[in-house]
């Protein structure tokens, strides 16, 4: 019975260490952001500013703006801005020279319509992190108006993994 009971502690004590798992923290577990960046038309390898940009997200299924994701900056050359993980198109309105009217409290500016689409494909990562959402072969349709500022556009990268390069480049 005396060497039992060491046996068993032994035992017990190598299968309550076996079982223990490191914590798994998730470190680079986020879907990558489609990355847009601004060049001049006339020298198309000069970045150029945009002008109190503001980006807004448009539902496709309803065709009523989305509050999900709407931003205004100060003169970018560029934009990070997500895709849609559950459908396989999204719409932004991008408004060059954006300002609120003080008097109609409007939003005034020159907005372009851009209709991005994609086919959806995961990645695992990690266990901590499961699984993320990538964007492949891409492709960027602009809405024709009588004054678009946006002159032409140019898919970089057709495959969105990572936010670390530009996938589309917007010429104006």
């Amino acid at each position: 019975m005396k060497k039992i009971i060491p046996i068993l502690f032994i035992t017990s004590m190598l299968y309550y260490v076996s079982s223990c798992e490191k914590d798994d923290i998730c470190v680079d577990g986020d879907t990558p952001l489609l990355v847009i960046g601004f060049f001049d038309v006339e020298d198309t390898t000069e970045a150029k500013e945009v002008p109190s940009i503001r980006i807004k997200n448009i539902d496709i299924d309803s065709i009523l703006e989305n509050d999900s994701f709407s931003d205004r900056t100060d003169s970018p050359d560029s934009l990070s801005v997500p895709l849609r993980s559950n459908a396989v198109s999204t719409m932004y309105e991008i408004i060059y020279d954006s300002e609120d009217d003080d008097e109609t409290e409007l939003e005034t500016g020159n907005r372009d319509t851009l209709t991005i689409t994609y086919e959806l494909g995961e990645a695992f990562v990690s266990r901590a992190c499961g699984f993320v959402a990538n964007y492949n072969n891409i492709e960027v349709t602009l809405t024709e108006d009588s004054e678009n500022w946006i002159q032409d556009i140019s898919v970089v990268q057709a495959n969105v993994e990572n936010t670390d390069n530009i996938h589309v480049k917007i010429f104006h």
